[in-house]
């Protein structure tokens, strides 16, 4: 699964991804603040589940209509790094192939997938 990380993805969770076999791209790596649209842009473009903890990415999916391959929203504030890529990586064991096209939000208790189109 190729996915594209937020520059807010913590570098743990990155790390665990490319261990876990995930092709992520981060954007901290080669674009560091680019503006959101350019991000979603890219992982259209790249055909990636942008992984993000950014907020704003609701609003552009499902009020500004923005061209997405999904969405994956992280809500773990609270949590140790470590305890937060122990989550997104099985979350994404899980339900990855769900996630992809689709609004995906994580919090501490529940998955919730819905349709991003």
């Amino acid at each position: 699964m190729k996915l594209l990380c937020d520059e807010n993805i913590d570098r743990l969770i990155v790390f665990v991804l490319r261990e876990a076999g995930f092709d992520v791209s981060w954007i901290a790596e080669f674009a560091r603040s680019v503006d959101d649209a350019a991000v979603l842009e890219i992982a259209v473009t790249e055909s990636r589940l942008l992984v993000t903890a950014d907020h704003d990415f609701g609003d552009h999916v499902f009020r500004q209509r923005a061209n997405n391959a999904g969405v994956f929203l992280l809500r773990l504030a609270g949590l140790a790094n470590s305890e937060k890529a122990t989550r997104v990586l099985h979350a994404l064991h899980t339900h990855g192939s769900e996630m992809t096209g689709n609004f995906s939000v994580l919090s501490q208790n529940k998955l919730r997938i819905r349709c991003a189109h």
